[in-house]
């Protein structure tokens, strides 16, 4: 990946360090960079292109003139570039095919460099290495994506699940491990795939609350790396938890979190 981790600039006299990896895309205007990162933040600052692209690194594509895009940040490329958090921005129309092979390119290369070194083989080797959130008393699985011809995330295989996932899932245990997610749920929503893409390739610790109508469910959900290729998640059913406030600081944290 990356040797360059972070970028510094100036941001109203202030200093600013953010790192490379949260960057979605820059819009220039003139040697005025806005620098759109992850978690719906915003920064801006006086900086040449060429001295952004210097910074960056070679995994940043231009759209159009004054518009670069992290590669990690493409979900897939259709009539607009799609990104990873639901955003979708336009580009010039004579680059799609460029475009695609760029990101095809740069997507292939960070797939082919997943090693599997040190993975469980078989899935009772998985079961044997879970065993200790087998009786949690919350959703747990872990999961393999599953890459399409043209390098999309398209699918999960489940290599581990607990019986507390079986419930959720309302699928018995015996057929949910060792199955994919779009075999058993033919309405599968592609939201989760962004999200769990993200935490295998990225090594992106996330969390979502959204609404399931594959189970007809709204939840809360973990997502975080653990084998080459594979991520882990902790889901809840949103109806079972309660938000508390017991201080000052717990409202605080709240506002941290989401970014207020």
């Amino acid at each position: 990946m990356r040797e360059k981790k972070s970028i510094t600039f100036y941001q109203k006299r202030r200093i600013i360090e953010i790192e490379i990896s949260s960057i979605l895309y820059i819009m220039m205007k003139k040697d005025k960079a806005k620098i759109y990162v992850a978690g719906n933040k915003k920064y801006e600052t006086w900086i040449s292109l060429s001295t952004l692209e210097k910074e960056l690194g070679d995994e940043f594509i231009h759209i159009h003139r004054g518009c670069l895009v992290s590669t990690m940040a493409i979900h897939d490329i259709t009539k607009t570039v799609n990104l990873i958090n639901g955003e979708s921005l336009h580009y010039t129309p004579r680059k799609k095919k460029q475009l695609i092979e760029e990101f095809r390119s740069k997507q292939r290369k960070l797939i082919h460099s997943i090693v599997k070194d040190g993975c469980p083989k078989t899935m009772e080797e998985y079961v044997d290495h879970y065993k200790s959130f087998d009786k949690m008393p919350f959703a747990f699985a872990d999961i393999e994506m599953i890459f399409d011809d043209e390098k999309h995330a398209a699918d999960w295989l489940f290599w581990y699940g607990n019986e507390a996932l079986a419930k959720l899932e309302k699928v018995p245990l015996e057929q949910l491990v060792g199955n994919s997610f779009g075999n058993l749920f033919s309405n599968m929503d592609s939201k989760w795939l962004r999200s769990y893409e993200r935490a295998t390739l990225y090594k992106e610790k996330l969390e979502m609350m959204d609404y399931s109508p594959e189970i007809n469910t709204y939840l809360k959900i973990i997502c975080f790396p653990t084998f080459p290729g594979h991520c882990g998640c902790i889901l809840f059913d949103l109806s079972g938890i309660k938000f508390v406030e017991n201080s000052i600081d717990a409202q605080k944290a709240k506002a941290i979190y989401f970014g207020d």
